[in-house]
């Protein structure tokens, strides 16, 4: 008697237990439920060699790439697999704004430093203006339907972008690693060079120091910042293997940067070939409907039961609702996903 009483109180403090930690644990929700976005990308072939496609093994470094951007996110529970021979499948439940996963997700990230050619200040400067009023109007546009003029003014920064290029020479110092920091009110992107990017920054510092050159910063051929380096680094250069990029960052454009460069550069193009987006009431309405055909099954199986086995089946039901409740409670802990198909079994 002693034996069937400490079963029953462990029984009743698992069932306790359980429904404590439904009450305080959400449940993680899958894409279909939750909502978010879903994103097919298309693998392509580099520029320099167009007839030759990306291999799996080239698909599996995109894929591993993508998978450290989509960690930046904070978002719970994606998925990042491959499709057939060069397409890679992502999900990210919750994910309000898919334009802005897509955006980060599909730049190529390449950080690189290049050093000001001599004579170009003034070119330098007229150049930036001309971009800088492309842009303003581009940001005007983008809230109309002048599609036409957005299609000009995007050709016409693109000339620009190139025309700013040219004033720059390479120096062979890219792939540095970023995350934002807060100083005051404006936000920067700090950047930590290994031992020979530390040594190849130092170098380009130093022979721009006080010469009125700037570095240029850019990102995926696209100039990001060009400071320029004052006269008291002209003995050593900037040494320590850190720098900051500082330029109109908020919070937003601060961390998008950073995203991008710590999760590495892609080695192959990537184009989005399918944008879906699940909205959550969606979602809902589908887990409000599995509830209730879920409830209608159960009561169903629990009237048969006792019906049919009398007193038996009203125990086999009570421990099957025991089970149910420390199954939820188990994936809870775990952190299984639930989908569609999950609360269907």
């Amino acid at each position: 008697m002693q034996k069937q009483r400490a079963y029953i109180i462990l029984i009743l403090a698992l069932v306790a237990a359980a429904i404590a930690i439904l009450t305080t644990i959400p449940p993680q929700l899958g894409l279909d439920l939750r909502g978010g976005a879903q994103l097919t990308i298309q693998v392509n072939p580099n520029k320099d060699n167009p007839d030759v496609k990306p291999t799996i093994e080239d698909v599996k470094a995109v894929q591993r790439v993508l998978e450290n951007r989509i960690n930046e996110f904070g978002v719970s529970e994606t998925t990042v697999q491959t499709i057939g021979e060069d397409k890679i499948l992502i999900q990210l439940p919750g994910e309000s704004q898919p334009e802005e996963a897509e955006r980060r997700l599909k730049g190529t990230a390449k950080l690189e430093f290049k050093r000001q050619k001599e004579g170009t200040e003034g070119n330098l400067i007229a150049e930036s203006q001309v971009r800088q009023q492309l842009l303003a109007e581009k940001s005007l546009l983008t809230k109309g339907e002048n599609q036409a003029k957005l299609v000009e003014i995007n050709q016409s920064l693109q000339k620009s972008n190139q025309a700013i290029a040219n004033l720059f020479e390479s120096v062979g110092l890219t792939d540095a690693r970023a995350q934002p920091d807060a100083s005051g009110n404006r936000w920067e992107v700090a950047i930590n060079f290994n031992d020979a990017g530390g040594k190849k920054f130092a170098e380009l510092t130093k022979n721009l120091a006080g010469t009125g050159r700037s570095i240029g910063i850019f990102l995926d051929e696209d100039l990001i910042s060009s400071p320029v380096v004052g006269p008291e680094f002209a003995g050593t250069g900037i040494t320590g293997g850190k720098a900051v990029i500082t330029g109109n960052f908020n919070i937003d454009s601060a961390k998008d940067l950073a995203i991008q460069i710590k999760g590495g550069s892609l080695p192959f193009p990537v184009s989005i070939v399918e944008n879906r987006t699940v909205g959550a009431t969606l979602g809902q309405d589908s887990i409000r409907r599995s509830i209730i055909a879920g409830l209608v099954g159960l009561f169903l199986v629990l009237v048969f039961m006792v019906v049919y086995y009398r007193l038996p089946g009203v125990i086999a039901d009570v421990s099957l609702l025991i089970y149910a409740l420390l199954t939820m409670a188990a994936y809870a802990l775990v952190g299984v996903t639930i989908t569609l198909p999950g609360i269907a079994g």
